[in-house]
């Protein structure tokens, strides 16, 4: 390794570590994006007085920027992504979320954002690297130093949407008293994922089949399934319990998944039905094709 490519490298380890993306520094040091990276990776050499301005920006003296340590972040969720919003959701941020009924924006990272949006208005085969990296307003061999393939992108989209989505079912279930009640609010939390979170239950339903066969497709596939057997295993205690009179509980319960998820196909959130209120009549229609009545 050259030497500017090692002081490069350590830039970047530092900014890493202290979760700024390369736009946000790059803005401060009035530089753009690609400037910043070919300092970087060691293709542009980097003065005193801007090493000097690139510590004071990382909040740190150039010495500590000098040493930082080479490789991956201590924090193996901060990923360096070249726009704001430096951090996608991860398992150790899914811990933040203490309200599952509470929606903020979507924490993707800005190139799984532009990915998601390309993957929803043209699909994934129709889909380009280079139209990812036209929404995000990158160059193409920039999108491809963070995510090595389009296929790479649709897997990542999918692995956060799911994850977030068990977080919260497992957060509504834990809410519930007894079976009826922890299957009510995982239908609900099942249609305010699939509301607040169309786009990424959209393309989780129509895209499934372009994962390769493999590793990536078996992760998704089974984790899926863990939510429909986690709404299965009250159905079924619910029937036991002898509030579900349906003959066929577990054919039911797939219905009413697919009936929950399909949401993200047609709901828009600036319709006239609120999510809290589809999530309500979604609740209703479970609990009608499910034959409940109180004991």
């Amino acid at each position: 390794m050259t030497l500017d490519a090692d002081i490069g490298a350590r830039v970047r380890s530092a900014r890493m570590r202290r979760g700024l993306s390369l736009r946000a520094v790059a803005k401060s040091l009035d530089l753009s994006p690609a400037a910043l990276s070919q300092v970087e990776t060691g293709k542009t050499r980097l003065t005193v007085t801007r090493l000097n301005k690139i510590a004071e920006v990382l909040g740190k003296t150039v010495d500590e920027v000098l040493a930082a340590p080479l490789g991956a972040p201590a924090r193996a969720d901060v990923l360096d992504h070249p726009a704001d919003g430096v951090v996608g959701s991860s398992p150790s941020l899914m811990a933040t979320i203490s309200d599952w009924r509470q929606y903020g924006p979507l924490d993707f990272d800005p190139v799984l954002q532009g990915a998601l949006r390309v993957f929803v208005t043209t699909g994934y085969h129709g889909a380009t690297v280079r139209d990812v990296a036209r929404e995000c307003d990158m160059s193409v061999s920039g999108i491809y130093h963070y995510y090595p393939s389009k296929h790479d992108m649709l897997y990542k989209i999918l692995d956060l949407g799911v994850s977030e989505l068990l977080h919260r079912s497992e957060l509504a279930r834990a809410e519930g008293h007894n079976a009826v009640e922890r299957f009510s609010l995982m239908i609900e939390s099942l249609v305010l994922f699939h509301t607040y979170r169309s786009d990424v239950g959209f393309v989780g339903a129509s895209e499934m089949r372009s994962l390769h066969k493999g590793d990536a497709r078996e992760d998704i596939a089974s984790r899926r399934m863990q939510q429909q057997r986690m709404i299965d295993a009250e159905v079924l205690a619910a029937v036991n319990e002898g509030y579900f009179h349906t003959p066929h509980p577990l054919d039911a319960s797939r219905s009413i998944v697919a009936m929950c998820t399909a949401v993200a196909q047609w709901f828009n959130i600036d319709g006239p039905q609120t999510p809290a209120a589809l999530a309500a009549k979604h609740v209703i229609f479970g609990l009608d094709l499910m034959r409940y009545h109180p004991r």
